[in-house]
């Protein structure tokens, strides 16, 4: 089942996934080497309980194992998704971390992800971030009413692959609303004209998973990291969206992150 969303029901959304959008910069702004992935899970905590609203991850059930221990998922390297945030997990100089954020305020939820950098990342690292990153506006871009679900996965898989990236396919972007994940599921792969169509109140998240090699994985005993088959890294970035007016408007935001990296970059 779709639901499509009122104007009512997307101004929620977007207050939930307004406080995803702070509680990644205040995340993003303790990201430096030596800094455990448990310190920034906690402070996640903090911040969106202070807000007035839930972490959803946080006992988020799992179909093979336990629910989910932490608040946001720290995933470092060659961790796709799902890295759990644990006091071993020490930031070291040159490393990339995706954070995963979900929030649930007023009975709406908001759901993004951003990968950061800590200290001084390679160039060939950083360029599989901006490709990945340049990778969910064409997919956003494709999100317009009329289209089809199968225009984003086809426009984010050409523009990765064309650079030599790997698109992973067993993690997919999802609808969002009452519940974190909704029908339709939104690959990042796809045929164009393919798919349930898109229509204005359709609230999605898409969130391109790109990795440096082969695009296969594996999953970690504890039963949630994914990590990359070969050991190269991986990038994720993830907006929330509705299809607001024939288009797809933004309701998270990587304002606040962009302006405190553009600030360290001088």
């Amino acid at each position: 089942m779709i639901f499509l969303k009122t104007e009512d029901e997307i101004e929620l959304m977007r207050a939930a996934n307004q406080l995803v959008a702070a509680t990644l910069a205040e995340v993003g702004k303790a990201i430096k080497p030596g800094v455990t992935t448990a310190q920034l899970d906690h402070l996640a905590e903090e911040f969106i309980r202070d807000h007035g609203a839930i972490p959803t991850f946080k006992g988020f059930p799992n179909p093979y194992g336990g629910p989910f221990p932490g608040s946001i998922c720290t995933s470092i390297n060659d961790v796709v998704v799902h890295g759990i945030p644990s006091e071993k997990d020490v930031l070291q100089d040159g490393d990339i971390i995706s954070v995963d954020c979900g929030t649930l305020l007023n009975g709406y939820n908001g759901d993004s992800c951003y990968t950061f950098q800590v200290g001084t990342v390679a160039e060939d690292v950083l360029k599989l971030l901006r490709t990945t990153k340049a990778s969910l506006y064409k997919g956003i871009e494709a999100a317009v009413a009329g289209h089809r679900i199968g225009d984003i996965g086809y426009a984010v898989q050409t523009y990765c692959e064309a650079q030599g990236y790997g698109v992973v396919r067993e993690f997919v972007g999802h609808g969002i609303g009452r519940e974190m994940h909704e029908d339709p599921q939104v690959p990042n792969y796809g045929r164009r004209g393919q798919g349930k169509q898109i229509k204005n109140g359709l609230c999605i998240a898409i969130e391109p998973m790109i990795t440096m090699g082969s695009h296969e994985i594996y999953m970690m005993p504890d039963k949630w990291t994914i990590k990359t088959r070969d050991g190269k890294p991986a990038a994720h970035f993830e907006h929330t969206m509705a299809i607001h007016h024939g288009k797809a408007e933004i309701l998270s935001s990587f304002d606040e992150i962009e302006k405190f990296e553009a600030s360290c970059s001088h």
